[in-house]
């Protein structure tokens, strides 16, 4: 609990992102704006760009997916709202590390080679935060 009211205090206080407008915005977990990869993940943007820096999104991995070892250039948080995930670093087994589900939070330093997997039988669905843009740099194993 300590990590999430970090996590949302930091997220509420930073200034990467430019003033929210005056209007509230809601959407349901049907109108989310998916737009899915070539890998079958999916992001939905709340607010930022992802491509050009911080951003906010919900995304959606595919049940059993999962990611080759990579590394991201900016620090990533998320909160898990649906499925289970293991995320774990280049010298760990995946058996070795605590799943997350619904609730779950998780932090994912810049520059650590990890992987991640959606464990669960239905698809993983997570709150991100990242505080610069999202990028995926395949490592070699």
């Amino acid at each position: 609990m300590r990590h999430l009211l970090f996590f949302c205090a930091m997220t509420l206080s930073t200034s990467a992102f430019a003033a929210l407008s005056h209007d509230i915005k809601t959407f349901s977990p049907s109108d989310l704006p998916w737009v899915e990869t070539p890998e079958g993940v999916a992001f939905a943007d709340l607010n930022g760009d992802r491509f050009s820096g911080p951003y906010q999104a919900m995304v959606k991995l595919p049940a059993g997916l999962v990611s080759p070892p990579h590394i991201k250039t900016a620090n990533m948080f998320g909160v898990m709202i649906s499925g289970e995930m293991r995320h774990w670093r280049q010298d760990q087994k995946p058996a070795d590390v605590m799943p997350i589900g619904p609730g779950g939070f998780y932090q994912i330093p810049a520059e650590i080679p990890h992987q991640s997997a959606c464990i669960s039988d239905i698809p993983c669905v997570a709150y991100l935060y990242q505080d610069g843009a999202f990028d995926f740099n395949v490592v070699a194993q």
